[in-house]
């Protein structure tokens, strides 16, 4: 083993161990670390060692100048160097002793780990307090109350998935015969050649009428008595379109869903039950005289609706319970949600078979989500988010409102071209890094951010999910809605909100201080530190002696941060800001760190944003997004020479994604319990208002793919005599400005909080919730009253 001595750029003598102990595998763990920790003067001995293996790399990146805290914590230093001064003149074993000797007890005088969880150990506040004691035993019965109701949660539905089978259509030819018992409901599955809903009137040359087909079930019963077979109806009678017999050879087969409610069979009947035979049948009868190619499957058992809207608003407010008092992170809360939402489907004979569960979750927003953070990931490592959050600091002198109105209006015009949640993934870090240098708290600003996203990404087609699923729509297209026509109609309501949402924003923060930390810059700085340290640590496991080495070594930093907050506590006073001086200072500290870097970024990035750009050109733009961001970031990666992929893959927000994929499998497994079609229901006949409400609870893009053939069929009533323009509209505004009203309402909210907490700033669905709300609110009555002007000029006999 070698021991070597270091002295740090603020001239702190520090104690390194490396050789024998710095292993291959913990440089490994160290290169994987983000740069301003592993560039850190308490890690200098792994940088050391990794110079003298491997030698300068001209493509490494100089350390970031960073205040060093070590002289914050005089006393315990003191106690360090006189250990450092020791092994100068004695023994080294004596010197390795005492050294570790002290850390062991350092580290235990400040933290003990039990369960996950820190503990502090301060022997001033743990005192003989009566009123300490008893919440200290409240939370721990709360702890323990949490974690019996979740076991609970978790018995339920793995007995559900453990006690029954997958539930399988099994396709059939027609086949007339159901059951001779006696149901209550039968579920119905038909796949033929059907029109869909929203498909164009057929214009038939030889005027035929369209083409129908009618399903009903009958009951047929022989009565010995007076020796006669009765036929009855006992369901309601399902209508379908059907396509013209010379184009079924070359349609698309289109899958149909239904659910009889079966009569109870008559008086007469079940009063000599014992005498009669009874058979419920399928009757099918179409208007065609041609052959109809069909399958179809029957279940015997299908979900009772009204019931499974019931249990699907249990699972979806026990979410929010979860998220909004924070009882779990809410990763897991969307995990514990889909999970019991697939076993309720197993408790009520639907359970999902494992390859339908994995078509519910949308592998094109994930590929998206995934490529683009990568190439931030990449894109950080130049510099350039701390360069433009500085250049911006200097144009607009260093006013924060001026500064925040720039931003806001940048990220909403970025967002009506791109996708506003590659937006939110390229501005947020600039975002924090901005608000870090102005020494404001980034959750507000960041809040604000994405708002002003979500309200860009309504300005056109490509800007957010639920107007690509608009847009898209045959029928909505042919009838004269283009990207043109959708733009030009969007602008002056867009235009109208972002002033709305600018005065209700500037109001709710006219305090200046409500921008700002309520603790000085320094010990903001610090806890801050020592959150993003302590999560590096998190990461890290124990199992490997490589990690545990390096884990071990960030927690001796957290404890060193920990002791310099206490003194700065009780002896920071706030300095006077000098523009000036900050400037030159940011600017000498925050320079483009990897030019050459940056350049290979910059062709990855004009890639992707022009391959986004022509998204809207089918004909000229055939992949879609989610493939232009993998192949952007596979582009990157190949120009980068970058080999070690375990670091670029450890900045990916894995929490994040994951947290997406729950909650697609969630919102599929409470539309197949009926909760999405029963919002449909509920809000057809208010379209211009609840729609917009129920997308801030309910994931916009499953509920913009069903509000869609509600506004066709609205559109489609000759009753209403409704255009459709003005409501594909208001849909667009209700299902993107909803997004605004809570946290999960939309996907950019989760990508940024996700990122945010990432670098150390992590805000709750309460916080979101008092800011977006009440934006949203006011952004539906603006947006209402264009669309009622709008649709007067172009409807006036309404």
């Amino acid at each position: 083993m070698t021991h070597r001595f270091s002295i740090t750029p603020a001239n702190t003598l520090e104690f390194n161990f490396i050789g024998d102990e710095v292993t291959e595998g913990a440089l490994q763990v160290w290169r994987a670390l983000p740069e301003r920790i592993r560039q850190d003067p308490s890690l200098a001995s792994f940088r050391q060692e990794h110079e003298r293996l491997h030698g300068y790399e001209p493509t490494d990146v100089d350390p970031l100048p960073s205040d060093d805290v070590d002289d914050r914590s005089q006393n315990n230093e003191e106690v360090e160097a006189d250990l450092v001064d020791d092994c100068m003149d004695h023994k080294t074993s004596d010197c390795v002793k005492k050294f570790n000797a002290f850390n062991v007890t350092n580290e235990m005088s400040q933290m003990r780990t039990l369960d996950g969880r820190e503990v502090e150990n301060n022997n001033e506040d743990q005192q003989d307090d009566p009123e300490q004691s008893v919440t200290t035993k409240v939370k721990k019965y709360l702890i323990w109350f949490k974690i019996t109701m979740l076991l609970v949660v978790w018995v339920i539905f793995t007995a559900f998935l453990m006690s029954t089978n997958e539930h399988v259509d099994v396709l059939k030819l027609i086949i007339f015969p159901i059951s001779t018992e006696e149901l209550n409901r039968i579920g119905l599955s038909l796949k033929g050649p059907f029109r869909l809903q929203e498909a164009d009137t057929v214009i038939d040359k030889l005027q035929r009428p369209p083409p129908l087909l009618e399903v009903c079930v009958e009951r047929i019963y022989y009565n010995f008595s007076d020796d006669i077979w009765h036929t009855e109806i006992v369901s309601n009678i399902w209508q379908l379109d059907l396509v013209y017999p010379e184009a079924m050879d070359y349609t698309r087969e289109t899958k149909k869903t239904s659910q009889f409610e079966i009569r109870p069979v008559n008086d007469n009947l079940s009063s000599a039950s014992s005498s009669n035979r009874s058979q419920l049948n399928l009757r099918f009868a179409s208007n065609i005289k041609a052959e109809l190619p069909m399958q179809l499957c029957v279940d015997k058992s299908p979900i009772y609706k009204k019931e499974g809207v019931i249990y699907a608003t249990i699972v979806l407010c026990g979410l929010y319970v979860m998220i909004i008092w924070e009882i779990v992170n809410r990763t897991f809360a969307a995990i514990i949600a889909s999970t019991l939402s697939v076993g309720i489907l197993a408790a009520l004979n639907s359970r999902p078979s494992m390859v339908t569960i994995m078509g519910w979750i949308d592998v094109e927003t994930l590929l998206l989500l995934f490529g683009m953070m990568i190439l931030v990931a990449i894109l950080s490592e130049t510099g350039v988010f701390d360069y433009l959050a500085v250049y911006a600091y200097k144009i607009t002198n260093g006013h924060v409102w001026p500064l925040i109105n720039c931003l806001c209006l940048f990220t909403a015009v970025l967002s009506s071209f791109l996708d506003n949640v590659t937006t939110v993934l390229l501005m947020t870090p600039v975002t924090i890094r901005l608000c870090e240098v102005m020494s404001l708290n980034p959750v507000p600003i960041l809040m604000c951010m994405v708002i002003y996203s979500n309200i860009g990404g309504a300005l056109t087609p490509v800007g957010d999910p639920p107007n690509v699923i608009i847009a898209s729509n045959n029928f909505i297209s042919k009838n004269g809605v283009n990207f043109a026509v959708f733009t030009l109609h969007m602008l002056p309501g867009v235009i109208l909100v972002m002033l709305q949402t600018y005065v209700q924003l500037r109001f709710k923060f006219r305090n200046i201080s409500d921008l700002q930390f309520k603790e000085s810059p320094e010990i903001e700085d610090l806890r801050h530190e020592i959150h993003v340290w302590k999560r590096a640590a998190a990461s890290l496991s124990s199992y490997s002696k490589d990690e545990e080495l390096v884990r071990q070594t960030l927690m001796k930093k957290v404890n060193r941060l920990k002791r310099s907050l206490k003194k700065k506590i009780a002896t920071t006073i706030d300095p006077a800001i000098d523009y000036k001086q900050t400037l030159e200072n940011l600017q000498a500290k925050y320079p483009i760190r990897n030019k050459t870097l940056l350049i290979k970024c910059s062709c990855a990035l004009i890639f992707v944003i022009s391959l986004f750009f022509l998204h809207s050109v089918p004909e000229l733009q055939r992949l879609s997004l989610g493939w232009t961001a993998l192949l952007g970031a596979i582009f990157l990666i190949i120009l980068a020479d970058i080999e070690d992929m375990e670091a670029i893959l450890a900045r990916v927000e894995w929490s994040t994604l994951l947290f997406f994929a729950a909650l697609f499998i969630l919102m599929e497994a409470l539309s197949e319990l009926g909760l999405i079609e029963w919002i449909g229901s509920m809000t057809e006949n208010f379209i211009l208002s609840v729609s917009a409400i129920a997308s801030a609870f309910v994931d916009n893009i499953p509920l913009t793919t069903m509000m869609v053939k509600i506004t066709i069929s609205l559109a489609q009533n000759k009753t209403l005599n409704l255009p459709l323009q003005p409501l594909v509209w208001a849909l667009a505004f209700g299902a993107c400005l909803g997004g605004n009203g809570t946290l999960i309402g939309a996907s950019a909210n989760v990508v940024c909080a996700g990122v945010a907490e990432q670098h150390g700033y992590k805000f709750t669905f309460l916080q979101f919730f008092k800011v977006g709300f009440p934006v949203m609110i006011g952004s539906i009555l603006v947006s209402t009253a264009y669309l009622l002007i709008i649709s007067k000029k172009l409807n006036p006999t309404s």
